[in-house]
């Protein structure tokens, strides 16, 4: 074990043996790597490394290969855009059940928990069939509705700059404001982001109702069809990259966009071809241009939005990032 770990710190660690003050491994983080290389007057990357110490006093230089003992933390946008995905689907879904739910209990605390007399209540159940909500939560929130201490849920939206000039819309439903911006706030800050003033964001969305199909469950004309005939604006057809592989496209998904007047068509329309989708949380916001980044702000971006959507209080975060 003694000489494994001779060997590996022989490739993964560059020293000045006359400067010991100088010592470094080779880092994961760029940002890491960068700020650390920062503290001295030169460095060069193209067949080794070379080092002048800040004192001027030596010199060194060394051929450094790069080992990685565990799987590295980032490796570039293909990876990155495939961890985004994974579970995204499940945590938009259960996002859209809360969503449902603080919906129900809200209408519920305003007139009751007959949809006969109560035209919000009713409002709120067709669009539990409409969105195929299972039966459970919307008991569960009626029930929850008549407990001592509720209180009804207010929608508040805030506004986000990320890395790399992209722009965010955080969506709030919230029985407790003073908790949910605080919530937010602490987890841009932590993260790296900036609250933006009311409006500096938002004209850069636009809101629409939206249907997600996944390419493996229909084919593109069949969809243009359907979208055509239910008066559907458009249909997005997913980003390819030059680096997918056919996993990737296979679990990539067409967007049907639409008016919320015609979305209900839509769904029935879909429904009668036998195609499976899923749907928005009532709508969605789109941007009306898009901005590209490089991977590291990418990344950095994608943690912030995963730590927004992770609190309760939060019900979508939009995007303008490509």
């Amino acid at each position: 074990m003694g000489a494994v770990r001779a060997v590996l710190q022989r490739f993964s660690t560059v020293v000045c043996f006359n400067c010991p003050t100088i010592s470094f491994a080779p880092q994961r983080n760029a940002l890491l790597a960068r700020s650390l290389l920062s503290s001295f007057s030169s460095y060069s990357c193209s067949s080794g490394i070379t080092l002048f110490c800040e004192e001027k006093r030596c010199h060194c230089q060394v051929n450094v290969r790069r080992l990685w003992t565990s799987t590295p933390l980032c490796m570039g946008r293909r990876s990155s855009k495939i961890a985004g995905r994974k579970g995204a689907q499940d945590a938009k879904k259960a996002k859209l059940y809360s969503r449902i739910g603080k919906e129900v209990v809200s209408a519920v605390k305003k007139g009751g928990p007959n949809p006969i007399s109560n035209t919000a209540l009713a409002a709120v159940l067709g669009k539990v069939k409409e969105l195929d909500v299972p039966k459970e939560i919307l008991e569960r929130n009626i029930k929850r509705a008549s407990e001592k201490g509720q209180e009804a849920y207010i929608e508040k939206i805030y506004e986000v700059y990320g890395y790399g000039g992209v722009s965010m819309v955080v969506e709030v439903l919230t029985d407790k404001i003073n908790r949910s911006v605080a919530a937010v706030r602490e987890v841009v800050k932590d993260y790296g982001g900036k609250m933006a003033d009311p409006g500096s964001v938002m004209f850069k969305f636009r809101r629409v109702r939206v249907v997600n199909i996944k390419v493996t469950d229909a084919d593109k004309d069949q969809l243009l069809a359907i979208a055509l005939d239910a008066g559907a604006e458009d249909v997005i057809e997913p980003p390819i990259y030059d680096y997918d592989t056919d996993e990737d496209s296979s679990a990539s998904y067409y967007k049907i966009v639409s008016s919320s007047e015609n979305y209900a068509e839509i769904l029935s329309k879909l429904r009668e071809g036998g195609i499976n989708f899923e749907t928005d949380n009532g709508s969605e916001l789109l941007p009306i241009t898009t901005v590209e980044v490089d991977d590291e702000a990418m990344d950095l971006n994608k943690e912030l939005m995963s730590k927004l959507l992770e609190l309760d209080d939060v019900d979508a975060v939009y995007t303008d990032q490509k």
